[in-house]
Formats: C-alpha cells, structure tokens, sequence
C-alpha cells in the first residue's frame, strides 16, 4: 500500500433538488427544499402515516433512452446518470463499444487500470417488489429474464463498469446510510494499493417506495410532519421528529494525483483520507456517546495526515432524528476536541431528505465543492437550536470559509462509520 495522493477530476449526481451537480449545488446554497407530498394515486391506495418525500427532480427518462431504463432498476436509472456527468466532468473518453470504434473525446482510460465502486444501501427495490406482484397476479412467465441482475445490489455498479469498460474491479459495499461514503473510501485503498489508477466512486438508491416508507414509519425513523413537508427535516432544531427519505445518486471520479497531472485534469479537491470504523452496539441506533464515529473521524483526519485543528467544515450525517444527532454531536467532539469550536457545521438533509445509500456519495460531492468554493453550505428548518447540540451550526444562509479541510461523515443502520477527510487542490 503506497500513500499515493488521490483527487477528485470528476462530480456526477441526479438529486431531489437538480438533474445534475450545477443545478444541485445552487439549489443548496440556495436553502430550497426537495421534500414535497407523494403522488395521490399512492394515498388512495395505501394508507401510509407519512406522505411525503424526497423525490428526483428529474426523472431519469429524461437522459436515458428506453431500452435503458426498461433494462435497469431505478436504482441503476440514477446511477449510471450520475455516473455519465461525473465521467464527462473529468474530461475522459467515451470508450469504444464495438470492434474497430474509435473512443469519444476526451483522454482514454486504459480499461484495466478503472475500477468501479458503486454502493446501494437497498438494492433494486422496486424490482423486487414489483415482480413478486406480478408473480402473484399473473405467475412465472411474466418474470422479466432481467429481473434478479436488476434487483440485485451491484447492478448499478455492473451496469457502470459495462458503460465504461471497467476491468480493474467492481465493487459494491452494503453498510445501509454508510454505503456511499464506504464506496469512496473503498476506492482510496484500490488506488493507494496499486490496483487502479481511476475509480469511478459514489452511491445510489430508489427506495420511496410504500413498503420501505411503511418500514421506517414503522420503526418511528420518519418525519410525519405531513401537514409541511419542506420544513420536516430539521436537523438539530428541537422539534425534529425523524428524517424525510429521498432518493437519487451522486458520483464521482477519483484518480491517483499522478494520472490526473499525465493527462492535465482539472482537480476539484483532494481526497486526503479515508476513516471507517463499526459501533458492534444496535442494529439500528448510534452508540449514545459517539465512540466508534469519533473514531472514524480520527482514523480519516490521521490517514491526511492532519489534525483537528486543520478542519475548518464538516458536512454532517445529520438526519433529523432526535437520538442520532446528538450521538454525532458528540463524537464530533469526541474526535475533534476544543477545535471544534472553530468548525462550520452543516446538515444539507435539510434540504435533499435522507437519500440511504446515496447520501454518504452525495454529501461528499457537497464537501468537495464546500472545499473548492470556500462556502459552508446552509441548515434550514433550524429555528431552536436543541440545546445539547454545542456546535458551530451554519444557518439558513451559506457561509464563507476560510482556507482548510473539511470532513463528511456517513453512519449506518448495523453501526457503520464512515469519515472522509478532503482538502482544497494546490
């Protein structure tokens, strides 16, 4: 294992709040909400405690054609959209699909030095359940052939590697609302190890869907603020009631420093360490004080070789729910000390609602544009700070950021811990 420098050349994501990254990150720094009510088809049919979510702005119909989206899960829909922008981001070639084609513009990637780290904390959901409706009602010959590489975990990942020709690996982790972050920190180790010199990295997930939002209501995870959906996420407010779940994906292209500056990539931040520790204590609820997340932040900010001092914004988990904001309080003091105090913190599930296995990929890529940017993005719906959350909360309106790194945290049902660690490129 070298201690090669890893950058980040290329961002990719489709959100409740935008299409793409551009029209994502002005929605954030914006303040605006992607929470609204569910169809009403859905509310007839089901009666469902929560009835709101956080849904894609964009369908992916709009960028995929349709033998594409009749042959992927939504799940792999958003995924290999995301991928796409973050590919094209990076400046690399379209590779060549059949004998004697030539690649599209862009430099070239040798296919056996790009790997693909695509996580989804659920998997095809919706395949899932839908085909077993169909079962029921019309049997067996209905079954799509497709169907089991459509619902399965690492289908977004496979379709990926398919589009893009990837032959160094393809990997998915599955550690629920840690996945995407997991999948990044994944692909620091592929690069430093030798095995890949690019790694397309990120998370995905279509999971607003009735029985996963019955499951977590059932479980009292939900906001069922229904009365106002777009002030239902309310991170560290004292009235916070539970997260609003939401879907999409967010990718990114990681490179080993010296493959990027071959090639002359424009380099958004650097990916300067990786920390992922696990809590052994509840399937479902955080360690109170924060011990095994502190210790991932620690582990992240040692692998940069920084300190706690260094940090100067962290893109909190921050779901919005009342016993696991205050665990992440606290291991944020556990893991930074008395230099937290000097750290903007932000909670941008405010605004995108809890996107599970995508939004560990996706608070990375608003870390790594908080770092290029020099902005901390805004908390909204926070209108009384509860009282033991003694942290440096940025409001309703972004905020300047001095020079310095920033950490992105990711936590999961099963006690997974994730912390990335990045600074601005020099």
């Amino acid at each position: 294992m070298t201690d090669r420098q890893i950058v980040v050349t290329g961002l990719g994501a489709t959100t409740p709040l935008g299409g793409d990254v551009p029209t994502t990150w002005d929605a954030v720094l914006a303040g605006k909400s992607g929470a609204a009510p569910l169809p009403p088809e859905w509310l007839e049919r089901y009666d469902l405690p929560v009835t709101f979510a956080a849904r894609l702005a964009e369908p992916p119909e709009a960028k995929l054609s349709r033998p594409e989206t009749k042959r992927l899960d939504p799940s792999g829909q958003y995924a290999l959209v995301a991928a796409r922008e973050a590919w094209a981001d990076a400046g690399l070639a379209t590779p060549a699909r059949r004998p004697g084609e030539q690649p599209g513009d862009g430099v070239p990637v040798v296919p056996e030095r790009l790997a693909v780290c695509v996580a989804s904390g659920i998997g095809g959901v919706w395949t899932l359940l839908d085909s077993y409706d169909t079962l029921k009602e019309k049997g067996p010959k209905r079954i799509l052939p497709l169907t089991v590489p459509m619902l399965m975990p690492n289908g977004p990942a496979a379709a990926i590697s398919l589009e893009f020709g990837a032959r160094a690996g393809v990997h998915t982790a599955v550690s629920a609302c840690a996945s995407g972050a997991e999948s990044i920190a994944q692909a620091v180790d592929l690069i430093r190890s030798g095995r890949a010199d690019v790694v397309i990295a990120g998370g995905t997930e279509a999971a607003i869907h009735p029985l996963p939002i019955a499951g977590f209501a059932s479980m009292h995870a939900l906001s069922t603020r229904n009365d106002d959906p777009a002030a239902a996420s309310r991170p560290y407010d004292v009235d916070r009631d539970g997260f609003v779940i939401g879907e999409g994906a967010a990718v990114m292209v990681l490179e080993s420093a010296e493959h990027a500056a071959a090639r002359g990539a424009r380099v958004h931040a650097v990916l300067a360490g990786a920390g992922i520790t696990s809590d052994a204590h509840h399937i479902a609820a955080p360690e109170p004080q924060g011990a095994g997340a502190s210790r991932a932040i620690r582990a992240a900010l040692e692998d940069a070789h920084l300190s706690p001092a260094d940090v100067v914004h962290v893109n909190a988990h921050a779901t919005s729910t009342p016993v696991g904001d205050v665990a992440e309080v606290a291991a944020l003091r556990a893991g930074l000390g008395p230099a937290l105090d000097g750290v903007a913190v932000s909670a941008t599930k405010s605004m995108t609602g809890h996107l599970l296995g995508a939004a560990g990929a996706l608070e990375a890529v608003f870390t790594v544009l908080a770092v290029r940017d020099r902005v901390a993005p805004p908390t909204i719906n926070l209108l009384k700070l509860d009282p033991r959350v003694k942290i440096d909360v940025v409001g309703d309106q972004p905020r300047e950021l001095r020079p310095g790194a920033a950490v992105n945290n990711a936590f999961g049902f099963g006690g997974h811990n994730v912390a990335l660690a990045f600074v601005a490129a020099s």
